[in-house]
């Protein structure tokens, strides 16, 4: 709730800086016809003065902009004090028209959200200085100003702040709003700032002759003290004192308002002083129902917090000012959120709340173009970055099983599939090095057909939405339904592997295994371990177990039915089905293709729900392989007479240990 208050305080002072600059655009215009109505002196700076009196609790600012007669005084301030909302709600209604807070002074108004007083001081060319004071209490005075200084032109606004609002007394404040709100506006903002400096001042009676008393001068240092006519300068002292000069607080030029073509890189990456270097930037105008600069910026990198401050609804690299007012930083999507520049708008109304204005229809319209000039934008970076004869729609690029290192959009894959190729492959795992040597591309790789690695754990996750690209649908080489072709021995196969295929199966009843099925995807291996076409692959399932916050009840639903391929060209498999048909009851038969399961389960990527049950039959096959009995025992450790001591000596403490709590 605090945040909130001091967010609505914020913007409450920083209306009354949008206010100025539209006066001196006033008095700027009528001067281009009349170039006297500026007057001499100070009176034709066009700028902005913000002055704090901490002692009083007042923030004043001033600038000499075209001013307003007492007429404009009643007419711009006095509505809503002296008749209150009504009227402005009820012609809203009737028009519609956003534009009319202005006429009312609305925004003005915000100011007594940190004010309990407010004074405002103004002199028109043809009229007197009046001073227009008013507490919100539904009534407001004017009368000619004969005691205040004189503005010459302008408008003073003197707000007394409450005392809950004394954070805006402070200067660093002060600048930290001004940069927010109004860094871009065109006049100069000006600050009476306060800073310390050395001065010398004489130095005290005491602390000359105690100097005198401790130290002898040198006759050099002596003549050093003297002035030309040979006399000695008093002796001084250096002490911070604290003086006051005027501080500009907009210093940065807006770049959009220029033609593209007349600025430099240099001045690009200046403007965007955050980085060093941008991958790119775009630079335009859009025309239409709304008109609208803006420049977009492609930082090098993401940003370090990029997910941890995605949801966050206020965090935005991009931001939307209406004529060089910051008015909100809500324009991208989310998944647009790296992006970073700003957009100036002089097409929508300025007089009106931020809330007010950030539901206006035209940021519909703004949005829409953004989006599409941001995407385009990208679409140029990795255009930049491909041949010329293959420009991609999408730019997202990956490592493939052809492409020797180098980064591949899925165009460029569209572009090489093989004839009558309908799916695009695709592979998940941890890491490039490990899905090369995956016993999932033996087919494919022998085939020719190109695979896409997905080494990102962010791959799974696009890879859930993704269903498919040009027409292509998305096919992972690890999961059921990888088409390469029919075969005429592929009934063959299956009937004569039937008796194996069907006993396998029984005998994985515990294991989760849905079925057992001659493969199409092996050359050299011997069996793997597929999943369902709708469940989590086996990267998937290591990454949702190490989530802290996982549901249970989602995960076991998620994890699809398991299919174990064998491959019926493997003499290892050929063997099996010779045995099963001689002997379905050989335990040794059992327990090799057990072994051999949780093998291809291994190396499949799956976790294994019980490596020592699958270490201990890998050592009982190494027994076997070497004629060790599977009777045969570890040796006992024969005892040292120290350690038979040593085991003595604890017993007896343990024993002891026991007597004594009872």
């Amino acid at each position: 709730m605090g945040c909130r208050k001091f967010q609505a305080n914020a913007e409450a002072d920083s209306e009354e800086l949008e206010n100025p600059p539209k006066a001196l655009d006033k008095i700027r215009f009528l001067s281009l016809t009349d170039k006297e109505i500026l007057g001499e002196g100070d009176n034709a700076k066009l700028e902005i003065q913000i002055k704090l009196d901490k002692e009083n609790k007042i923030l004043s600012i001033r600038d000499r902009g075209i001013g307003m007669t007492k007429e404009d005084l009643i007419k711009n301030l006095g509505t809503i004090a002296k008749s209150g909302t009504s009227a402005f709600v009820e012609k809203m209604q009737k028009s519609g028209d956003l534009n009319l807070i202005g006429q009312f002074g609305v925004g003005f108004y915000s100011v007594y959200l940190v004010a309990d007083y407010v004074e405002v001081i103004s002199k028109h060319n043809d009229d007197k200085q009046y001073v227009w004071e008013s507490k919100a209490d539904g009534a407001f005075a004017i009368s000619e100003d004969t005691w205040n200084e004189p503005l010459g032109r302008g408008t003073e606004i003197r707000i007394h702040l409450r005392d809950e609002a004394s954070e805006y007394l402070e200067e660093f404040n002060l600048k930290e709003l001004v940069k927010r709100y109004s860094e871009y506006i065109n006049f100069p903002i000006n600050l009476w700032a306060s800073k310390e400096v050395d001065v010398e001042v004489p130095a005290d009676v005491d602390e000359t002759s105690e100097e005198e008393e401790s130290s002898k001068t040198s006759s050099e240092e002596e003549n050093e003290n003297e002035d030309e006519d040979g006399e000695k300068q008093p002796k001084t002292k250096t002490v911070k004192q604290t003086t006051h000069e005027w501080e500009v607080l907009n210093n940065v030029k807006a770049i959009w308002l220029r033609n593209p073509k007349d600025v430099t890189d240099e001045e690009y990456n200046k403007f965007y002083h955050t980085l060093a270097k941008v991958v790119s930037w775009s630079h335009f105008t859009a025309e239409g129902d709304v008109e609208f600069k803006a420049v977009l910026f492609v930082p090098p990198k993401a940003p370090r917090d990029l997910y941890d401050t995605y949801y966050n609804a206020h965090k935005s690299n991009l931001k939307l000012y209406v004529r060089r007012v910051f008015i909100s930083d809500e324009l991208l999507p989310k998944y647009l959120s790296f992006l970073k520049g700003l957009l100036d708008s002089d097409s929508l109304p300025l007089n009106v709340s931020r809330e007010m204005l950030q539901q206006h229809s035209s940021l519909k319209t703004i949005k829409k173009k953004l989006i599409r000039k941001a995407l385009d934008m990208i679409r140029r970076i990795a255009d930049e970055s491909t041949d010329k004869d293959n420009k991609g729609l999408f730019c997202v690029k990956w490592k493939l099983t052809k492409s020797e290192g180098k980064l591949t959009s899925l165009d460029q894959y569209i572009s090489r599939m093989k004839s009558g190729q309908k799916d695009i492959f695709y592979i998940t795992g941890t890491s490039k090095k490990q899905l090369e040597k995956s016993p999932f591309l033996e087919q494919l790789k022998k085939k020719n057909y190109e695979v896409i690695f997905f080494s990102d754990p962010v791959d799974e996750y696009l890879m859930q939405y993704l269903m498919d690209y040009e027409d292509k649908k998305f096919q992972n080489v690890s999961k059921e339904g990888l088409k390469l072709g029919k075969s005429a021995k592929d009934k063959e196969l299956k009937e004569s592997f039937k008796d194996l295929t069907k006993w396998w199966k029984s005998s994985l009843v515990g294991e989760n295994v849905d079925d057992v099925k001659i493969s199409n995807r092996l050359d050299n291996t011997p069996c793997v371990v597929v999943i369902s076409k709708f469940g989590w692959s086996a990267n998937m399932e290591r990454i949702m177990q190490s989530q802290t916050l996982i549901d249970p009840a989602k995960q076991a639903y998620m994890r699809g039915k398991r299919v174990l391929e064998i491959n019926p060209r493997h003499p290892i498999i050929k063997e099996l089905r010779d045995r099963v048909v001689n002997n379905p009851e050989d335990e040794s038969v059992k327990k090799t293709t057990q072994l051999m399961y949780q093998t291809a389960l291994f190396e499949s990527a799956f976790v294994l729900n019980d490596p020592k049950d699958f270490t201990s039959r890998i050592y009982d096959s190494v027994k076997l392989s070497l004629d060790i009995s599977p009777e045969a025992t570890v040796e006992e450790e024969v005892e040292t007479s120290d350690e038979k001591e040593d085991a003595s000596a604890s017993k007896a403490e343990a024993d002891y240990d026991a007597k004594d709590e009872l």
